[in-house]
């Protein structure tokens, strides 16, 4: 099976972030060797790295943000649940009504 450019910019976003297995990255860098443009376009990839971005997110932001949804979870469940008894406490009134009218 012959290997295609498009596999290699398949896997050069795991092959830039170190990802790919040991086969893999030799495959990609003996494909590099021949096509100069794709080689380029590898190095400067891996020169613009998204590990030098730093990411502001300290524990107080998770932990803000873990509550936010867990209070999110809760009140959907009240809902639903508000939903189900008010559904139950009307069939339980209609049932009646019905049985008294037609019987």
């Amino acid at each position: 099976m012959e290997i295609t450019r498009d596999v290699i910019l398949d896997l050069m976003p795991l092959y830039v972030a170190g990802e790919v297995s040991e086969d893999t990255r030799r495959l990609v860098e003996a494909f590099l060797e021949k096509d100069k443009g794709l080689a380029n376009l590898a190095e400067s990839t891996a020169a613009a790295n998204l590990k030098d971005v730093p990411i502001n997110f300290s524990k107080e932001q998770a932990m803000e943000a873990f509550e936010k949804a867990n209070k999110m979870r809760v009140i959907r469940t009240l809902g639903l649940a508000a939903i189900i008894a008010t559904t139950l406490l009307a069939l339980l009134l209609i049932v009646p009504l019905i049985y008294m009218f037609v019987f």
